[in-house]
């Protein structure tokens, strides 16, 4: 079973049951049957821009990044398989859920669910 957990900073309303139900899904549907867990956070720009700033060096605002726990699928004493980690910038996530006419929640879950992607290697084409 995976195991998803969801961190809110500021309190964004957003549907964590939506995000887990999907990102469950997601997983088995991609493969992972064992016992998994990724951690999703939903983020504000201030700390999305220290975030690129401290690992991509970059300094720009992302509405979504992924990083592999350790390195891919690593078995840990625990048994876990730990994927990762998933941040949405939920500021970004409004505007380009109202640029592309859709619902918030959707459009953060379609991050999630980006994000999700890259820990299991399928990346932009």
């Amino acid at each position: 079973m995976v195991k998803v957990s969801v961190s809110k900073q500021l309190n964004y309303p957003v549907s964590s049951p939506k995000i887990k139900r999907g990102i469950k899904e997601f997983f088995v549907k991609h493969g992972v049957v064992s016992d998994a867990e990724v951690s999703v956070a939903i983020v504000g720009e201030k700390k999305m821009m220290d975030i690129g700033k401290k690992f991509l060096k970059d300094g720009q605002l992302h509405n979504v990044l992924s990083f592999e726990a350790g390195g891919k699928f690593e078995y840990p004493p625990d048994g876990k398989i730990h994927l990762g980690e998933i941040v949405v910038c939920y500021p970004v996530a409004v505007n380009e859920a109202k640029m592309e006419n859709k619902l918030i929640d959707d459009k953060v879950y379609e991050l999630v669910e980006h994000g999700a992607g890259h820990l299991l290697g399928i990346h932009h084409t």
